[in-house]
């Protein structure tokens, strides 16, 4: 009769058994807030989060005191200030922006053309240009400039205060060139800034409100799931999707998934995953260590 192996040739044999077993499932960690802006669907706070037409676009970060919803673009990262869910509706703070209180020399400001997103009502100002440009300035706002130049600010892009609107141009309607840019070097401008309400008081910018307004769209995804996202919204949960095939998840805060809501949810389980989701293999190792060590008993 053969002799059993050896055991430490049992020993390396289960090892590679034990390494080699799937990795534990991870849920991802979503949020319904994102610093003050409450995030819901179709946005979310990082992958997993929200729609996945959204999730490259948008995402919440952290600097370790501060979270800030942004939005990435191939030019820049625009802090989110506030989203209208209504109007579907967000605006943006580009921190190289110029207002009333701060002016400065601006880099382009970009959306990527594949991004779901469009130029709403906003009311560009390109500043401190060489030349004014017959073809995007509208000389009807000349009054807007008139206004922006009176603040002390305007010595900060080199020009002395009260300059002349010759040197500024209202661009409205805003639009962006075939790369999705404001490009200010063709038009030969230093900066800009862009108004999305003009307030009470037309002609003073300090009450003027800044920022980009973007209108976004939702994809056909979207459309689908927004019963069931109203739905998990309701329970307390967050808006998710699975990869690889992107189906519908709602993040529970206890953190677990379902194709369901958050109320649906069986106390007595770790996880409940939709039926799209891989099975929980969070016990894989236990199974394996149980095994290796009732045949290590039966040698010895």
């Amino acid at each position: 009769m053969a002799l059993p192996p050896p055991l430490s040739t049992l020993l390396n044999f289960f090892m590679i058994l034990l390494l080699a077993s799937p990795p534990t499932a991870s849920t991802p960690v979503c949020h319904d807030t994102c610093g003050s802006i409450q995030v819901k669907y179709p946005f979310g706070t990082g992958p997993g989060c929200g729609s996945p037409l959204f999730n490259p676009y948008i995402t919440c970060t952290s600097n370790g005191t501060l979270d800030q919803l942004i939005l990435k673009t191939h030019t820049s990262s625009y802090p989110i200030t506030s989203i209208s869910y209504t109007t579907s509706t967000l605006i943006l703070t580009p921190p190289y922006m110029s207002t009333c209180t701060t002016m400065q020399t601006s880099p382009n400001f970009g959306i990527d053309l594949t991004a779901p997103f469009q130029i709403s009502s906003s009311t560009f100002i390109l500043l401190h240009c060489q030349v004014k440009s017959s073809t995007i300035c509208d000389t009807s706002f000349d009054y807007l400039c008139a206004s922006l130049y009176s603040c002390p600010e305007v010595v900060s892009l080199g020009m002395p205060l009260f300059s002349p609107t010759n040197t500024c141009c209202v661009y409205s309607p805003g639009n962006l060139d075939g790369k999705g840019e404001l490009n200010l070097r063709e038009n030969d401008c230093s900066g800009y800034t862009s108004v999305v309400s003009l307030g009470d008081n037309p002609t003073d910018p300090t009450h003027w409100v800044y920022g980009v307004a973007l209108k976004y769209t939702h994809g056909v995804f979207d459309d689908i799931v927004t019963t069931k996202c109203t739905s998990c919204e309701s329970s307390g949960g967050v808006c998710g999707y699975a990869p690889p095939g992107s189906g519908f998840v709602c993040v529970c805060k206890s953190g677990y998934n379902t194709s369901l809501d958050c109320s649906n949810y069986d106390q007595n389980q770790d996880f409940l995953w939709d039926s799209i989701s891989p099975p929980p293999m969070y016990n894989v190792g236990n199974v394996w260590s149980s095994i290796l060590a009732g045949i290590i008993f039966s040698l010895v």
